[in-house]
């Protein structure tokens, strides 16, 4: 597959140089450790400091939810890796301004490994209170039951949302906290796969699929889903997608929701807009309302095809934050 990159050995670092320089306004480097970014934007003295991360290949995830509003730093692993826990620390220590630093990561054994490294770091070495909130909102890698064993996708973006807000608001470190595992309890999401990715240090498939067949519930690291079927429409995607979420988070008529029917990578948004208007019809006949709809490339896997689909319940905290403005490079809410 073509790319378009120079050594495969340095992608990440060259990405990152690249980032930097085009979002200086919003973002820089700690001279520390190369893959520890930070908001360049002033924050409040006892605001709760926001960190994420997670391996590079997901952009805009993870640097693009870094400002006002949203995360405060970010800590960049390789392509599909975990950051290790030195950047994460440094981060810690950049982003601390007395309240505390909550961590917000996916269900993965690398990311739970290194950032409980850091933050026993943090509390050891710095005296650094850190909260730790895992996201686990595909319902397709787990059951019901054992919920904390499941992925964490593109919900991932409204527990920023949420957490972020809550800093910004002023909470304090067990409460924003609380309101990221609220967040996260609340979404449900989904995906399907059409084409693999590929590493830019192999050049080779992340998994294979015939040209007729999809892989339904898939990860965003190419993980096996629930099963592989063939090709269908978009409202049938779509249909299977929001029944198997609902199956799991059964919501009611005069429920509100926000939805984000996110792109994995090289689907068109004129694909992703026939998926939303399935969703729409979908929830709109059960009685559902939508209050914000995000439609995109959120939370990507290189250039893989396919979608998931995320829905989050809202009650009137959520929606508070879920407005909350945000100012972040790739993405910006007034």
């Amino acid at each position: 597959m073509k790319k378009l990159i120079n050594d495969p050995k340095f992608v990440v670092e060259e990405m990152i140089e690249g980032y930097v320089k085009a979002h200086p306004n919003h973002i820089k480097r700690l001279s520390e450790n190369d893959r520890a970014l930070v908001t360049a934007k002033n924050t409040a003295a006892d605001k709760v400091g926001i960190l994420i991360g997670g391996g590079s290949g997901h952009e805009p995830a993870f640097m693009g939810y870094v400002g006002s509003g949203m995360a405060d730093g970010v800590a960049v692993g390789n392509i599909f890796a975990s950051p290790p826990p030195d950047p994460i620390l440094e981060v810690t220590k950049a982003i601390h301004k007395g309240a505390g630093v909550v961590y917000l990561y996916g269900n993965y054994a690398g990311d739970v490994m290194n950032f409980g490294m850091a933050a026993e770091m943090a509390d050891l070495e710095e005296d650094i209170a850190v909260e730790m909130v895992v996201t686990t909102d595909d319902v397709a890698s787990a059951s019901k039951e054992e919920k904390e064993k499941r992925r964490g996708i593109a919900g991932e973006f409204f527990v920023y949302k949420a957490a972020g807000a809550a800093a910004d608001d002023g909470y304090d470190l067990q409460e924003v906290a609380r309101v990221a595992r609220k967040a996260n309890d609340y979404t449900r999401s989904m995906g399907v796969g059409l084409s693999p990715c590929s590493l830019p240090q192999t050049g080779k498939p992340s998994f294979e699929l015939a040209d007729e067949e999809m892989e339904v519930g898939l990860g965003h690291h190419g993980e096996p889903g629930i099963e592989k079927s063939p090709v269908a429409t978009a409202d049938k995607v779509a249909e299977r997608l929001v029944n198997d979420i609902l199956k799991d988070m059964p919501l009611e008529s005069k429920n509100e929701v926000a939805v984000l029917v996110n792109g994995l990578g090289s689907t068109p948004r004129m694909e992703l807009y026939i998926i939303y208007r399935k969703v729409e019809q979908l929830l709109t006949d059960r009685g559902i309302h939508i209050y914000r709809s995000y439609v995109g490339d959120y939370i990507t896997s290189l250039e893989m095809g396919g979608c998931s689909i995320t829905l989050m319940k809202l009650d009137e905290e959520l929606k508070k934050f879920v407005d909350h403005p945000v100012d972040c490079p790739m993405f910006v809410q007034k």
